[in-house]
């Protein structure tokens, strides 16, 4: 089994990824020193995001509340698995269902 600190780097990097597929320039946060994880820019546009990672049925986030970050949109991304990605204003319980798929976020915004 990895080391959570590994998964979790391994799942950054993944959402990195496909945030610089979909044209955005992104900062990583090294060592999560920040509310958030990525910084994400493009067409000037700015978001703030928040990886997190689970193989349950329900994610408990206890961390940053706001839906904006120094004035910039804020968003928790929860990786589920099986290509279940989902993105959403933060909140303390996250399903599987909640928010909408990271590719359709990626699309729209």
């Amino acid at each position: 089994m990895p080391h959570n600190s590994a998964r979790g780097y391994r799942v950054e990097r993944k959402i990195r990824i496909m945030f610089q597929g979909a044209g955005w320039k992104v900062v990583r946060s090294g060592a999560s020193l920040g509310e958030s994880d990525l910084i994400c820019v493009r067409g000037g546009k700015c978001v703030m995001v928040q990886i997190k990672s689970t193989k349950k049925k329900k994610f408990y986030y206890y961390e940053y509340m706001q839906p904006q970050l120094e004035g910039f949109p804020f968003y928790l991304v929860v990786d589920f698995g099986y290509g279940k990605i989902r993105v959403l204003e933060p909140q303390k319980i996250v399903a599987p269902t909640d928010g909408e798929l990271l590719k359709d976020f990626l699309e729209r915004v």
